[in-house]
């Protein structure tokens, strides 16, 4: 129920992950239930002193969450570029303190002085598909998978995903070894932070070979996340975007969508897969 890895002042906090409540159902709508809920927390991310930016998020692996955010938004390029983090319970939300080398911090506040006064979803406005989002190197091809490893890797990935068994409420992005095998997982209520976390969680063990498998659909932000953290292969569980599709072809990426035991949708790059 709770996460254990928050600390302040090294001590440990506890942060809830799920609570009970009391629910009345069609069945029995005289006599009411229980039921859990997945806790939905505001998350900062605050980097040598200013925060920049939060999203909700659930309160636990928040350190990898960092971590694989400032990978995929290219505010770094190695975790070795983070000094320090803290995880302290704030006032209505949690903060992650993050010190940034003094180089990337420069990096940082110029792309906060060149996104002032933007509005809308970041998207509308922009005459090219390559002023969406950030550049991204593309892909080597060094990677290959069997459609058959990620059969069994489907099996695995509830055992991934404690709080969404028991609240229906959360998405979960795990890494997969060549054999089919999850090396690691992480849940979350929203798909994209699952996916920084693994991200995050990837980049500490040195995990290269094998793929991405999440349980969302695709948007162009979770194939760019991926992208730029060098994954090569991405499946989804659900359906990939037209723009995720766009993106994932330029950046070499193989994106695989409808991932269910015996059947995939290949959208771009098929050559890293094999029966």
């Amino acid at each position: 129920m709770n996460d254990l890895s928050a600390k302040k002042d090294g001590s440990v906090t506890e942060f809830t992950c799920y609570r009970p409540v009391s629910v009345h159902t069609r069945t029995s709508l005289e006599t009411p239930g229980e039921d859990w809920l997945a806790e939905e927390t505001p998350v900062a991310l605050v980097y040598n002193g200013i925060s920049h930016v939060v999203m909700m998020a659930s309160p636990k692996d928040l350190e990898a969450f960092a971590l694989g955010f400032s990978l995929s938004e290219g505010i770094i390029e190695s975790p070795q570029e983070i000094y320090g983090m803290d995880v302290v319970p704030g006032c209505g939300g949690i903060e992650v303190r993050i010190e940034l080398s003094s180089r990337r911090f420069m990096g940082l506040k110029e792309r906060r002085r060149q996104m002032a006064g933007r509005t809308g979803c970041g998207v509308c406005g922009v005459e090219q598909l390559n002023d969406i989002g950030k550049p991204v190197a593309p892909l080597p091809f060094t990677q290959q998978f069997s459609l058959h490893a990620l059969d069994g890797a489907l099996g695995q990935l509830r055992h991934f995903q404690p709080v969404g068994q028991l609240t229906g409420c959360t998405h979960v992005a795990a890494w997969l070894t060549p054999q089919g095998e999850i090396a690691g997982g992480h849940e979350d209520v929203g798909r994209h932070v699952a996916l920084d976390k693994l991200l995050g969680r990837r980049s500490r063990e040195g995990w290269h070979r094998g793929a991405a498998l999440v349980s969302s659909r695709a948007s162009y932000e979770m194939v760019q996340k991926a992208a730029m953290c060098g994954v090569e292969i991405l499946f989804a569980v659900s359906a990939a975007t037209s723009l995720a599709v766009q993106v994932a072809e330029r950046s070499n990426l193989t994106l695989v969508g409808f991932s269910k035991p015996g059947r995939a949708t290949i959208y771009s790059h098929p050559q890293r897969l094999v029966e």
